[in-house]
């Protein structure tokens, strides 16, 4: 039992340092964490009165290793909202543990976050969603082979068993899509199947994943959502199709094409995360 006891608190010795290490910095008060995706860092340059702090200067904050993922936390004000900016995440294949993969979630929590945006580029394996299309997530499917909740749970954080029958918030997906939808964006609803990477996937699990109801893939996301379900916040998750994985018409993928696609999106994906900002309180 002391073993137990230990591991929580460290745990929470952990998340109050980084937790007082950033409000000694930046004086928001964040209702909104977003957590930016592959090429989708761009957003972070629009929050009024930011803060930018280097993730290696954040206590126990894990650093992001991955071109393209720039290594701030950001805060300020966006859309009317005060928001805390993840440009750049952390990544299970990168080494790190699923608690440090989910750490800052657990931050974003503790200074107040009521919900979280996640965005991601993924491969897609339904022939209707294209690349470059945009996606909400609908549902998803765990397959890293491992969870940020296994172990000793602290009660403070949440319920032991988190329920998940809509790990995300189908009021936010609803004013998203109004959002995209005013604005004459196209959006798709979709499954995401999480897989720890960092290989892309072959042919056959391709086809099996989407015999299992899944429509794209990602090597992100599922980790972060468990978290912040069992913390109580609100969900949206948006992914970007930067590759086609169809097994009967596979290509090798480029990360250079990948980027570019994700990057091109960005416009978009500003307009509909601006969009939802400005109506949170009709959406949570």
């Amino acid at each position: 039992m002391g073993s137990v006891s230990s591991q929580v608190q460290e745990q929470r010795k952990q998340i109050a340092e980084a937790t007082e290490s950033i409000r000694s910095r930046a004086k928001v008060e964040p209702r909104v964490g977003i957590v930016c995706g592959t090429g989708m860092g761009a957003l972070a340059e629009r929050i009024e009165d930011a803060v930018r702090i280097p993730y290696d200067e954040i206590p126990h904050f894990p650093i992001s290793t991955v071109e393209s993922h720039h290594g701030n936390l950001v805060l300020g004000t966006l859309s009317g909202q005060p928001v805390y900016v993840m440009q750049g995440r952390f990544h299970y294949y990168e080494g790190y543990t699923m608690k440090q993969v989910t750490f800052p979630v657990r931050v974003m929590r503790s200074l107040g976050c009521e919900a979280m945006v996640v965005m991601n580029a993924v491969g897609s394996m339904n022939p209707s969603i294209g690349r470059g299309s945009l996606v909400f997530i609908s549902d998803m499917i765990n397959m890293f082979g491992d969870n940020p909740l296994l172990g000793p749970n602290d009660d403070e954080l949440g319920p032991r068993f988190p329920d998940m029958s809509a790990p995300f918030s189908r009021k936010m997906i609803e004013v998203a899509e109004d959002v995209a939808l005013r604005a004459g964006i196209r959006t798709h609803r979709g499954v995401l199947v999480g897989v720890p990477g960092p290989n892309l996937e072959t042919r056959a699990e391709y086809r099996a994943f989407r015999m299992w109801g899944a429509d794209i893939v990602g090597m992100s996301t599922v980790p972060e959502v468990l978290v912040a379900n069992q913390g109580g916040m609100k969900v949206i998750g948006i992914s970007t199709v930067t590759d086609e994985c169809l097994p009967d018409a596979l290509k090798p993928a480029d990360i250079r094409e990948i980027i570019a696609v994700a990057q091109a999106a960005e416009p978009k994906l500003d307009i509909i995360v601006s969009g939802l900002l400005k109506r949170l309180e009709e959406a949570i």
